[in-house]
């Protein structure tokens, strides 16, 4: 399946963005090795392929796909880390790849998988490098640490060496780091990874207040649903570096999956009825059960509930969005086994 929007400019701008590596191939042994020496194998992977989209300054917007689908790299070239095989990068009207210093101060990169504070030294002398770094004036960066302080709760680990502090701790660390110089848009890959529930409902509402504040855009990524829902109302979803849908999240869901989940809870045992006869029942412990209905029959299914069964409560609700994910992904599959193409590749992403 795939959906596009049309093109139009934006605060970013992609348009038929490619990223092309050649990886080297060797066989295993020494064999191979000495064979390697001599004539090197390569193979081409083609990490983004042809892949467009345009995001308006303010948004928040959640980029998926499976590992390996290219994601990190297109942030990597948006972001001026990468230079692009082909295609076109604009961002707040630069093009990343020429790293200007204007360019550089308007955006900030976050890794969950990778860190810039220093492991010996308390997070605050990485907050003051980093204030030199961007030339931040000092009644600004005061200004802006107090701000991140409070929305954060850093005060306890300022501090502190890092290396004491919890892995929740440093990635709070890490988002103050990255936001000192006040980007406008912040392209946040895996920023929850790792993390405990509570922490990460935490830095979710940072993240929505930060951009509430000061208007900034947001490209995430994430393989925690959670993150997505309830930060981001758009979604482009990619898989092997191809775009497959680029839209609101919710029209996702009700564009792939054709039921809805109707959980109810029965106030006796059923005399003379099945619920096989509502709907495909997916899960019963007791009174309670959980069907499956079309979502073109799901009201008249409801009222026939309510109407013929003795229910003490009933709640209509979309299927798990993780499910919606997984069947477009499984859908992408068959339509590259149909084309004849592999997925050697698909656990490959550049680092």
């Amino acid at each position: 399946m795939s959906q596009m929007a049309p093109p139009r400019n934006g605060l970013i701008s992609v348009q038929h963005l490619c990223k092309y590596y050649q990886v080297h191939q060797k066989e295993p042994g020494l064999t191979g090795s000495l064979r390697s020496l001599v004539f090197r194998k390569y193979h081409d992977v083609k990490a983004v392929d042809d892949l467009s989209f345009t995001i308006d300054a303010g948004e928040i917007v959640g980029f998926l796909g499976p590992n390996g689908a290219g994601k990190t790299t297109t942030l990597k070239v948006l972001s001026g880390l990468l230079y692009p095989t082909s295609g076109h990068v604009s961002v707040a009207g630069f093009t990343p790849s020429e790293t200007r210093a204007d360019f550089l101060r308007q955006i900030t990169l976050v890794m969950g998988q990778k860190q810039q504070l220093n492991w010996d030294l308390p997070a605050m002398e990485t907050f003051l490098v980093n204030a030199a770094i961007y030339e931040i004036p000092r009644p600004q960066f005061q200004q802006t640490l107090d701000e991140l302080t409070e929305l954060l709760d850093l005060r306890p680990l300022l501090k502190k060496q890092v290396r004491k502090l919890s892995l929740g701790e440093r990635m709070k660390c890490e988002l103050a780091a990255a936001l000192l110089h006040r980007p406008r848009i912040l392209f946040l890959d895996e920023p929850t990874i790792g993390l405990d529930v509570t922490m990460q409902t935490a830095i979710r509402q940072f993240i929505a207040e930060y951009n509430q504040r000061h208007g900034a855009t947001v490209i995430l990524t994430s393989h925690y649903m959670a993150d997505v829902t309830a930060l981001c109302r758009r979604v482009i979803v990619i898989d092997h570096g191809k775009l497959l849908y680029d839209g609101d999240l919710q029209a996702l869901a009700a564009k792939i999956a054709p039921h809805k989940l109707i959980r109810v809870q029965l106030a006796h045992s059923l005399d003379g009825h099945r619920l096989e006869d509502y709907g495909e029942v997916v899960k019963t412990r007791g009174l309670r059960a959980e069907l499956l209905v079309s979502r073109d029959a799901t009201s008249q299914t409801a009222a026939r509930l309510l109407a013929e069964l003795p229910i003490a409560d009933v709640t209509i609700e979309e299927p798990p969005i993780e499910q919606v994910i997984t069947r477009v992904f499984e859908e992408a599959a068959r339509a590259r086994a149909e084309r004849g193409e592999t997925d050697e590749d698909e656990d490959w992403e550049e680092e």
